[in-house]
């Protein structure tokens, strides 16, 4: 039987996770950056003038998302070598993150307006941000959400099995 003790502080106590992924993309410009090539802004130049970073914060940057499987680093001329950066699954990963920090600030901090709307685009119904449960097929806030040792998470290996 499946160990379902909770977690000390409840659902985000997973301190050591959030902390390797601050360490990856934890700081203003990497994010930043990761939201710039999501937008199409692949060049190193491109993102210099998006971003009106400096060039080595960038380079630095670069370095550290391609290193943690962040960001591709492309080849797209051979002489000189010139490259672009592509988002990896990873990366593509962290688009729902950016979509819940620019929520976040339309609605907690003071005089931010919401300055694109996100839209599905086969149809235009501007997007939800939810939490999905596989097993009971229901969307759900925060509140019913509660945090188990991973190994003890239920439905995770058989889906509809409340036995846990």
């Amino acid at each position: 039987m499946a160990r379902s003790t909770d977690t000390q502080n409840g659902p985000l106590d997973s301190q050591a996770a959030i902390e390797r992924t601050l360490s990856v993309i934890g700081d203003k410009w990497s994010i930043l950056v990761v939201r710039a090539v999501l937008r199409g802004v692949r060049r190193f130049d491109e993102l210099i003038d998006d971003l009106g970073i400096a060039r080595p914060v960038l380079a630095e940057r670069l370095k550290r998302l391609v290193a943690h499987d962040v960001l591709a680093k492309v080849p797209y001329q051979e002489h000189p070598a010139r490259y672009e950066y592509r988002l990896t699954e990873a990366g593509l990963a962290l688009s729902p993150v950016l979509v819940a920090l620019v929520r976040w600030s339309e609605t907690h901090l003071p005089n931010v307006e919401p300055t694109t709307a996100l839209v599905h685009a086969p149809c235009g119904t501007e997007l939800e941000q939810a939490f999905w449960c596989r097993t009971c097929a229901t969307t759900f806030g925060p509140s019913a959400i509660r945090g188990v040792q991973a190994d003890a998470a239920v439905g995770a290996d058989h889906p509809g099995d409340h036995s846990g």
